[in-house]
């Protein structure tokens, strides 16, 4: 016996990972597997996983009493991932493999039965410990390859069973280190975007969308049904730029976290579609052992929300703090982690509960009591958060067939501009992170000059309209985006003119 054997391994918790040392000690006594430190049920039953996994990689199972203990011991540890570390704990304290042939390396793998290794959940957090802590390898199941070489500066080794690994550590069969991955491994999922040459009309619909594109701005359309309101929302998959390669890393370790993917890489941005019945935990995240909810796993994409009002008012009222923040924090009795939440919120809803109140071709069926009650589902501070309000109007029947009404090159002349804006915002905030929406007040004070002529144009209609201080200041960045996407200098009469009409249907 070699006394007690030490392996690294990591903890994922939340968005971030934590070392984890495996320490095994093997005592005479009766032959059984106690595992302390705090280990979930995923660690408590992986005893049998760990167990077949050794005596069908042809490897001894010793038979005496296994004490293995997970440390820290005070850090919640849940998953499969421990399986491999504990194999090889248990490994290296029989006197089978050396303590010195682990070397400086960090092991995270689900073992079958037979002793092949499984994909796991959270290989980038996994991989980014690893390099933090200065390990010089990383072994991890082949399907997890892909998305731990995101990570550089370590060298990831893709594992395949139980008795490779054995073997490449005691110098028997080398494994070589996996390739870097090319990019037909990489993943990009298809939403089927519509494009803006695809709706026919509505072209102050499509300006806002535009806008909203360009600054990264929350939008609601509010119209009768069949009006186009969801078309139009899919555009927004097809006009925000593709994912550069820290945003990737971002949106691939989320996505992993959850489950979502395991052992490929996402390349566009996410476009959640969560239904009206998801429970306020489905949307935000939480539960025993807190998850990314849809809020987040739309982060650095669009969250959209169909027909806003028939979302329960607690899920909603739930949106207000990320959408401040573009974080959400999430606190148990066991644990507390944060999520990123960073998103463009897209909404559509109907002005009435029959959807025809103001249509012209429709006869509203609706009182004026279920007409507000309606209304009131939707809080004025979470409207107060949205920056765009944007009237869809039915198309005229006539004109769904006329080919004639189409522009052709409408969708990449909008690209066009939308990139050039964020030209102009990454060089005015010098960081390609930072759009016109997310600016604080002090940051639009800063950078957003005003004349004396559009201060006093927005200062009257802040009167008028009643608007809230958060209002004011939106209005001025959605002005700024406007002038962006005009290459303008500045921000003029015209454009606060513009930003103000899309504040006026929201009373």
């Amino acid at each position: 016996m070699k006394g007690v054997a030490t392996v690294r391994s990591v903890a994922v918790v939340g968005f971030e990972g934590h070392p984890i040392e495996v320490e095994c000690d093997i005592k005479n006594g009766l032959p059984a597997i106690q595992i302390v430190g705090l280990g979930g049920k995923a660690v408590d039953e992986a005893k049998e996983r760990v167990r077949s996994a050794i005596s069908n990689s042809l490897l001894d199972f010793p038979t005496k009493k296994i004490i293995i203990n997970l440390a820290p011991a005070e850090l919640p540890k849940d998953g499969s991932h421990y399986d491999l570390p504990l194999a090889l704990a248990i490994l290296v304290a029989s006197g089978q493999l050396r303590q010195a042939d682990l070397g400086g390396s960090v092991f995270a793998g689900e073992l079958a039965l037979s002793g092949e290794l499984r994909a796991v959940r959270g290989a980038i957090s996994i991989a980014e410990t690893a390099k933090l802590l200065g390990a010089t390898h990383l072994y991890i199941p082949k399907q997890n390859i892909s998305q731990a070489q995101l990570i550089d500066d370590i060298e990831v080794i893709g594992v395949n069973s139980l008795q490779d690994l054995f073997l490449h550590l005691k110098g028997e069969r080398r494994i070589h280190p996996s390739p870097t991955t090319n990019e037909t491994a990489r993943t990009t999922r298809d939403h089927s975007p519509s494009l803006l040459d695809d709706i026919h009309g509505q072209e102050q619909a499509k300006r806002a969308m535009i806008i909203a594109a360009a600054g990264r701005h929350n939008i609601l359309l509010t119209g009768s049904p069949g009006a186009g309101k969801t078309m139009l929302a899919s555009t927004l998959a097809h006009l925000l730029p593709p994912l550069n390669g820290k945003e990737i890393v971002a949106v691939t370790k989320l996505q992993s976290i959850a489950g979502e993917v395991v052992d490929s890489i996402v390349t566009t941005r996410p476009f959640r579609t969560p239904h009206h019945t998801a429970s306020r935990i489905a949307l935000i995240g939480g539960g025993t052992k807190p998850k990314p909810g849809e809020i987040s796993l739309a982060h650095l994409g669009v969250l959209f929300l169909d027909e806003l009002p028939e979302y329960p008012r607690g899920s909603l009222e739930a949106l207000r703090q990320p959408l401040e923040d573009k974080r959400i924090s999430i606190s148990r009795a066991s644990s507390y982690v944060s999520y990123p939440a960073d998103f463009m919120l897209v909404a559509t809803m109907n002005p009435c509960p029959c959807g025809y109140y103001g249509d012209k071709t429709h006869e509203c069926s609706c009182s004026t009591t279920h007409i507000l009650a309606y209304k009131k589902r939707l809080s004025g501070p979470l409207l107060d958060r949205i920056d765009l309000v944007v009237p869809v109007s039915r198309t005229e029947t006539a004109r769904l067939l006329d080919h004639t009404s189409m522009t052709s090159t409408q969708h990449e002349t909008a690209k066009t501009m939308i990139e050039s804006a964020y030209g102009i915002q990454t060089s005015r905030y010098g960081s390609s992170d930072k759009y016109n929406a997310s600016l604080s007040s002090k940051e639009v004070r800063h950078h957003i000059a005003l004349s004396s002529e559009c201060k006093r144009l927005l200062d009257t209609a802040a009167e008028k309209l009643q608007l809230s201080a958060r209002s004011y200041f939106k209005i001025i960045k959605v002005a700024q985006t406007i002038a962006d996407l005009e290459s303008s200098a500045s921000v003029t009469p015209a454009h606060i003119a513009e930003a103000l009409q899309y504040r006026l249907v929201t009373s």
